[in-house]
C-alpha cells in the first residue's frame, strides 16, 4: 500500500536536480515561438465543464472517461483542464477578436486526465502548445507544422516523423461517415465495444480506435482524402506543397483523424521510436469551435506535445542537461563573528550579477563539517572568512576539485570569481 507521503498515482514531485531539462524546453519554447510573432498566454488550470465538451465533443474518450469534473459551492460544474486549446479559445474569444484578426498565442502547463499511468502518461502531466487563431490558411498551417519541427531541432530532438492527413470540412462529413459506415458495418460485430457503439454516434472516431482487435480492421477503411470534397482535397494539396517548399519531411497517414471532434482540414501527429510502442510525441491541426455563449466558430491551428514526452525523447537520444549543483559557491565562516560577514559576503556575490548559486554557513560550525557541506551541495568553489582574514579584509578561495586556494583581497572577490568560477 502506498504512503500517504507520497504523490498520488499519475502524478509525480520534480526536484531541483530534474528542472534543468524542464527551463531548457520552456526556453527553447519562448525562442523559437517568440521568433514566429507568437506571444505567451497563461489560462486557468479549471474551467466551466461545457467549454471542454462544447470544444472537444461528448463521444471523445477525454469527455466520456479522462475529465476531473466536479462542482464548486455554487453547484456549477468544473474541470480542470485535460488539454489547452479550449481554454486558450475561451479566452481569446473573451479577449474579442474582429473579423479578419489574427491571433497567435503559446502556453506552457499542467493538464489532468484520469487514465491509467505509464511511461510518459500521467494523470497530471505537462504540454506546451500554440495556437494560431484566424482566417482559414492552409499557408499557416504549414508554418505551424514547421515551427514545431525547428522547436525538435532546438531541443536535440532528431529522428521524428510527421504525419499528416485531412479531416476535410464540416460539409463533408455527412458523406464521410456514410462511407465509413458502409465500410464498417459489416465488421463491426468483430471490433471493441466503443467502436460498436460509435459506429451510430461518431464513425469518424473509430478510426483513431487503439484496440488490437481493431486496428487491423481500421487499416483497411476508405482513405480520408478519398472521401473528402474538392475545396478540401484543394486546402491539403496547398498545405503539402507548402511543407515542400519548407523542406518538412511528412508522410502522409490516410486514416489518421486525431481523437478530438474539432478538427477541420489539417491534421497530424509526430512521433518517435525513443517512446515506445506508444510513440505520440505531439498532434495537432485545424480546428473550428464555438466557445460557450458565442455563436460563430472561432477558426485556427496549433498544436500540443507532451512535455514528460519530449524529455523522454530527448533521453533515449542522450540528450540531456546535466543536474545542476545545489550550489556552486559555498561561503565558509569560522567563528560566531564570521557569521554575518559571511553572509554579507554571499549577498553582494548574489546581487553581483555572476549567475552563481551562493550558500553560506549560517551556524558557525567546524571548518570540517562546512566543507562536507560544500561537498554534498556539488560547489566548485569555497570562499572561507575566519578572524584572520575578516582582521585582514581578505578571503580564501579554494578551488573544490584541484584543492588550489588563493588569497583575494575582499574587494576583489567579483572580479576573482568573474574570471575563475
Amino acid at each position: 500500500m502506498a504512503s500517504s507521503s507520497e504523490p498520488l498515482p499519475g502524478t509525480s514531485d520534480l526536484w531541483d536536480a530534474e528542472i534543468g531539462d524542464w527551463l531548457a524546453l520552456e526556453a527553447a519554447a519562448r525562442r523559437v515561438f517568440s521568433a514566429y510573432g507568437y506571444g505567451e498566454l497563461r489560462t486557468p488550470v479549471f474551467e466551466r465543464t461545457e467549454v471542454f465538451v462544447r470544444s472537444l465533443g461528448d463521444e471523445t474518450e477525454v469527455v466520456q472517461k479522462e475529465m476531473y469534473t466536479f462542482a464548486d459551492r455554487g453547484g456549477r460544474s468544473l474541470t480542470l483542464r485535460p488539454e489547452g486549446t479550449a481554454g486558450v479559445i475561451r479566452a481569446v474569444a473573451n479577449s474579442g477578436l474582429g473579423q479578419g484578426d489574427e491571433k497567435r498565442v503559446f502556453y506552457m502547463g499542467p493538464m489532468f486526465r484520469g487514465e491509467r499511468p505509464a511511461a510518459g502518461r500521467r494523470r497530471q502531466f505537462h504540454q506546451v502548445g500554440v495556437e494560431a487563431v484566424g482566417p482559414r490558411d492552409p499557408v499557416l498551417d504549414a508554418e505551424c507544422i514547421a515551427m514545431f519541427v525547428q522547436f525538435l531541432d532546438e531541443i536535440g530532438v532528431s529522428g521524428a516523423r510527421v504525419q499528416l492527413n485531412t479531416r476535410g470540412l464540416g460539409e463533408d462529413r455527412a458523406r464521410v461517415a456514410a462511407a465509413l459506415r458502409e465500410f464498417f458495418a459489416p465488421r463491426v460485430g468483430e471490433m471493441c465495444e466503443d467502436c460498436q457503439r460509435r459506429l451510430d454516434t461518431n464513425v469518424l472516431r473509430m478510426l483513431d480506435c487503439k484496440a488490437e482487435g481493431c486496428r487491423g480492421i481500421v487499416a483497411a477503411a476508405p482513405d480520408m482524402i478519398d472521401l473528402v470534397g474538392d475545396e478540401s482535397r484543394e486546402f491539403f494539396g496547398r498545405v503539402c506543397r507548402c511543407l515542400d517548399q519548407l523542406g518538412v519531411d511528412y508522410e502522409l497517414a490516410p486514416r489518421l483523424v486525431r481523437g478530438l471532434d474539432y478538427y477541420i482540414h489539417t491534421v497530424f501527429e509526430v512521433t518517435h521510436s525513443g517512446l515506445g510502442a506508444q510513440d505520440a510525441l505531439a498532434g495537432g491541426g485545424r480546428y473550428s469551435i464555438v466557445p460557450p455563449g458565442a455563436t460563430k466558430p472561432v477558426d485556427g491551428v496549433g498544436f500540443a506535445a507532451g512535455m514528460e514526452r519530449l524529455l523522454m525523447a530527448r533521453q533515449s537520444l542522450g540528450v540531456a542537461v546535466p543536474p545542476r549543483a545545489e550550489a556552486d559557491v559555498y561561503v565558509v565562516s569560522l567563528g560566531e563573528a564570521s557569521v554575518a560577514p559571511g553572509l554579507v559576503l554571499a549577498r553582494d556575490l548574489r546581487q553581483a550579477g555572476l549567475g552563481l548559486r551562493v550558500r553560506a554557513e549560517t551556524a558557525g560550525r567546524s571548518m570540517k563539517a562546512q566543507m562536507r557541506t560544500a561537498n554534498r551541495l556539488g560547489a566548485r568553489l569555497v570562499l572561507i572568512q575566519g578572524e584572520s582574514e575578516l582582521a585582514a579584509g581578505e578571503v580564501v578561495c579554494k578551488n573544490m576539485a584541484s584543492s588550489e586556494q588563493v588569497t583575494v583581497a575582499r574587494a576583489a572577490v567579483v572580479a576573482w570569481l568573474r574570471e575563475n568560477a
